[in-house]
């Protein structure tokens, strides 16, 4: 019976991880750093290594992908140089000083993320170009890739709580 509460207080984390990497927290890292606390309560059973390889190469491609999802489809809107960078720096800042955009702690950072990202790019372009209908087009590609990196990575989340609850339970 104490293992079933143990496999649900490692789904409930699980499910934490899943929501955090959604509003662009750590959550991967909270996945992977569950797994290493339930193992090392357990006492590392055998055959531990290579599922915590695996959720650490989830956690690395998860990061990446998030990450170079704007820098992607910058490019691919015919974005000069600059301006995927402009839109991931314009993604850092936005969640930072554009947070008050919509009052809810958390909903007000992802949309001041994008609403940055869309600015940093278009602002870049725009000063590159000196044509408002590229950096507007760019920024929303910029924007775009930002939402598809995001929801990659919570796909990334999902397939590693998936994976670390189904180990457990067979295990």
């Amino acid at each position: 019976m104490s293992e079933w509460l143990w496999i649900a207080g490692l789904s409930l984390s699980c499910l934490l991880g899943t929501a955090l990497t959604a509003v662009r927290l750590p959550g991967t890292w909270w996945i992977l750093a569950t797994a290493v606390g339930f193992l090392w309560w357990t006492g590392f059973p055998g055959g531990y290594a290579w599922p915590l390889g695996l959720l650490a190469a989830a956690a690395v491609i998860g990061e990446i992908v998030e990450l170079i999802g704007s820098l992607i489809l910058t490019k691919r809107a015919g974005a000069s140089r600059y301006a995927g960078w402009g839109g991931m720096l314009g993604g850092l800042l936005g969640a930072i000083f554009l947070s008050f955009l919509v009052p809810i702690p958390i909903v007000g950072t992802v949309v001041g993320a994008l609403a940055g990202c869309f600015l940093g790019a278009a602002i870049v372009e725009f000063q590159a170009r000196r044509r408002l209908d590229q950096g507007t087009r760019v920024g929303f590609f910029a924007a775009l890739g930002f939402v598809l990196g995001m929801a990659t990575k919570v796909a990334v989340a999902m397939g590693m709580s998936t994976g670390l609850i189904g180990w457990v339970v067979t295990r």
